[in-house]
């Protein structure tokens, strides 16, 4: 489920000038950093980074690196940072399928392959599967009995659509609204808190055009108890099943895709769910 093995540097449209200081302080501020903060943290005098978020200073090229970096702005944010400061985008957004990457993939595929008889899929920042393992295809059939629906043209099988689609998932899921609550809502802080590309914000705006996806979905729903972990809870074809996930990312990444991938796991919630993955897995 990979695409063609290319690699790229990032195609962005450079932002109108004298925007980096106000992006600057932008971030600075989703951080919760003071420019005192931010000075420490980075290595440089206070009076500079207030020089440079009102614009009577211009950052070098290493500057711009330093303070994203301090900040743990996101890479793709760092390259439209970038641009702002005048200067070309430093990381490269690779395809996953990328020669280079040949290490990494290694790596997914022990993961994908370790977590068997269980499913486990590889997502991007915004649920598109990009890969899976067995298990994760038989549970594919087993949820959809049969073939999942087709893509639209041009666009990949995602997963945060088929649970929101009532012509997919939806029906199936016993707890659909606590789930789709849960996962808008943690959705759409990440991508805030990833700045709000304007890509990501489009696909939010999809997923909230579903029926019965409220605006108030945004917001998580406060719980004075809550549960110790969220599950799924599927109903298909007369048999039950529960599954809670886990999500893993790369450490250490330097760049865009690596950063951005997610490999999500999925557990039985219960015996009679865990007997289920084994005799799925058993008739393959």
């Amino acid at each position: 489920m990979m695409s063609n093995p290319s690699a790229s540097a990032p195609v962005s449209q450079a932002p109108p000038p004298d925007l980096f200081g106000p992006m600057l302080r932008t971030w600075r501020r989703r951080r919760g950093a003071s420019q005192l903060a931010l000075a420490l943290q980075s290595g440089v005098s206070q009076r500079h980074v207030s020089f440079l978020e009102s614009g009577r200073a211009k950052p070098s090229r290493e500057m711009v690196v330093q303070l994203t970096t301090a900040l743990d702005v996101p890479l793709r944010q760092r390259n439209t940072m970038l641009l702002a400061a005048g200067f070309a985008p430093v990381y490269r957004e690779s395809n996953l399928a990328a020669p280079e990457l040949a290490p990494v993939r290694q790596a997914i595929d022990r993961m994908l392959k370790q977590q068997e008889p269980y499913p486990a899929v590889v997502i991007d920042r915004l649920w598109n599967l990009l890969q899976a393992n067995d298990a994760a295809q038989a549970f594919t059939l087993f949820l959809f009995e049969g073939p999942p629906p087709a893509p639209p043209p041009g666009k990949g099988p995602n997963i945060l659509q088929w649970l929101l689609d009532p012509k997919a998932l939806r029906s199936k899921i016993s707890n659909w609204e606590e789930v789709a609550r849960y996962l808008v809502s943690t959705t759409y802080a990440e991508i805030l808190a990833d700045g709000g590309e304007p890509k990501a914000l489009s696909f939010i705006e999809e997923i909230m055009a579903y029926p019965d996806v409220p605006a108030s979905f945004r917001k998580l729903r406060f719980e004075e108890r809550p549960t110790p972990v969220l599950t799924v809870d599927y109903m298909v074809g007369g048999k039950a099943l529960s599954v809670f996930t886990t999500i893993a990312t790369l450490g250490t990444p330097q760049d865009i895709t690596l950063q951005e991938v997610r490999i999500e796991c999925f557990f039985p919630a219960d015996d009679r769910s865990d007997a289920l993955f084994k005799s799925l897995a058993a008739r393959r």
